[in-house]
């Protein structure tokens, strides 16, 4: 096979996009942390929004990428709003948050940035659990200023909310699941990198979302699960597949994962799987990682126990491991992928350090029907 582009040069802003995409993140305090996971996955890749800097006072003068990946981008970091404005040349159109913490609400002084983006002019987009347009202080500021503020994570009206209905069993392709141990854990990126990979290669791949970030990075199908009724969270995520399914007409379909089956509060792991039925998961764990990132009372699970549990828990095999390389060097990279290999008889990679040919492997292996699809020269 060819060599594969670095990992993070597949993702990463896009260029040429139409105007008025053009957007400004706010993470002040938490770019490249875990409660900054909307404004990292933003960063590394987004078809809606160009991306033109991010806001953090901590990391200002500071590549974005190079913070992420070890990779400069150009998005660079920046200490203020007004910083950010300046740099452009011109008012961007959105501001848009990249804050995720556990509770999703607004602290005061985060409330304050984005009033003075919409004083300025600029678009909200908000993937916060806490809805700015039922906030009569944003209400009116926005009317005043004439922009608008999208809540990413206002689920429809119960009325048009889908419970399970059976019709995955009319889904012939494979899905494929990204599941994790712990949130913030980097499944979704692990996801996005596989789809690119597969299209890259010939083998039609559709990625469906379930949390907002994928949602505000301009995915297709998805629905930010955890702001459902858990009554309804299997038929959307059924619903989502379907669409996806029928309106591609795709070779494979790679499900977005949230939390773990494990985690104590995250569970729509549980609602992912019995939605989307898939035919094998892949697993992405932290080995550096020792306590729950946003709940550091609770230990990780390992790898080994995640996986005994999700194939207990559902009709599915594991078919790999991806591994964050948070606090890991590279020879730790490496040390961990021969022992998941050797202890555990999966394939394993880094899908951001190391060549996305080994993700797509994987998942050749197994499901080799979709080798047939493979363009002559991945062949």
């Amino acid at each position: 096979m060819p060599t594969s582009v670095h990992p993070s040069a597949a993702l990463g802003p896009r260029s040429g996009l139409p105007r008025g995409s053009r957007a400004v993140i706010y993470c002040e305090g938490q770019f490249g942390e875990q409660d900054g996971k909307t404004a990292n996955g933003l960063v590394r890749h987004s078809e809606r929004y160009e991306i033109l800097s991010v806001i953090d006072s901590r990391l200002a003068g500071a590549d974005s990428g190079q913070i992420l990946d070890g990779h400069a981008n150009g998005v660079p970091v920046l200490a203020s709003l007004s910083d950010s404005i300046a740099h452009a040349g011109y008012l961007p159109d959105y501001l848009i948050c990249g804050l995720a913490p556990a509770d999703g609400l607004l602290e005061p002084a985060q409330r304050v940035v984005l009033l003075d983006g919409i004083a300025r002019g600029m678009h909200i987009i908000n993937g916060l659990h806490e809805f700015l347009n039922d906030d009569a202080e944003f209400v009116a500021a926005a009317m005043l200023a004439n922009v608008t503020i999208t809540d990413v994570r206002r689920p429809k009206a119960k009325r048009d909310l889908h419970l399970f209905s059976g019709r995955i069993f009319d889904v012939t392709c494979p899905r494929i699941a990204v599941l994790g141990t712990d949130g913030a854990i980097g499944k979704r990126t692990t996801a996005t990198l596989l789809v690119q990979a597969l299209n890259a290669r010939g083998i039609k791949a559709v990625l469906v979302g379930t949390g907002q970030t994928t949602i505000i990075q301009g995915g297709k199908y998805g629905v930010a699960l955890d702001a459902i009724v858990g009554q309804y969270c299997s038929g959307e995520v059924e619903e989502q597949v379907v669409a996806a399914f029928e309106g591609e007409n795709p070779d494979v379909i790679v499900v977005e994962g949230q939390g773990a089956l494990s985690h104590p509060a995250y569970l729509s792991s549980t609602h992912i799987l019995r939605g989307s039925r898939p035919a094998g998961v892949i697993v992405q764990h932290a080995p550096k990682r020792v306590m729950l990132g946003d709940f550091p009372m609770m230990p990780m699970p390992t790898i080994e126990s995640e996986i005994a549990l999700i194939e207990a828990f559902a009709d599915t095999s594991v078919i790999g491991v991806t591994i964050n390389h948070e606090g890991m060097s590279d020879d730790e990279v490496s040390a961990a992928i021969v022992t998941y290999e050797s202890e555990l008889g999966l394939p394993a990679t880094d899908p951001l350090t190391r060549p996305l040919d080994q993700l797509v492997e994987m998942v050749l292996h197994a499901f080799p029907a979709l080798a047939e699809r493979l363009l002559p020269s991945w062949r």
